[in-house]
């Protein structure tokens, strides 16, 4: 069980046992509505603790159809592979599971991270591999910096000499 889990039925207990105290002081219909409360709070987090998983597989599939167009577009002679993470494993739970990992054919040792919002909304946000910035093929410097990440930060690259623009 990840931690975020953990955190996520502590507070849940804390609230249900605190409704639960509060209708023990309570008489008649209030006593019976806040057990009812704490029932449906309960049975509600249940239903979203079962249903999450699914939503999130329908939620990286929809992202999975979108990205592809994109590739055939800006990459039309290329193959590659595109792996999701595998979020109901156990050691993944802490990686995001809506970044989409493409590996093209002709760069295997390169594994990129996309990430999709919309059909107009679709941003290569990473990479990941031992090789040179030089030497990669797709990589979009759009936004990112050395380290493939986005850098926040533009116009390091002035000298210090020259002073600040």
């Amino acid at each position: 069980m990840h931690p975020t889990e953990i955190i996520e039925f502590m507070i849940l207990g804390i609230v249900i046992v605190s409704i639960v105290i509060i209708a023990i002081f309570l008489k008649g219909r209030r006593r019976k509505a806040g057990w009812l409360l704490a029932l449906v709070i309960f049975v509600a987090y249940c239903i979203f603790f079962v249903a999450r998983p699914f939503w999130i597989d329908v939620q990286i599939d929809k992202k999975v159809e979108l990205l592809r167009p994109y590739l055939e577009e800006h990459y039309p002679d290329e193959e590659w592979t595109i792996s999701t993470v595998p979020h109901r494993k156990d050691g993944f739970k802490h990686l995001n599971p809506y970044f989409i990992d493409v590996v093209f054919e002709s760069e295997p040792e390169v594994i990129y991270k996309y990430w999709v919002e919309s059909k107009d909304k679709i941003n290569q946000k990473g990479y990941s591999t031992n090789n040179e910035l030089e030497e990669l093929m797709h990589f979009r410097r759009k936004g990112l910096n050395n380290f493939g990440y986005f850098n926040l930060i533009k116009d390091w690259e002035t000298p210090i000499n020259q002073g600040f623009p």
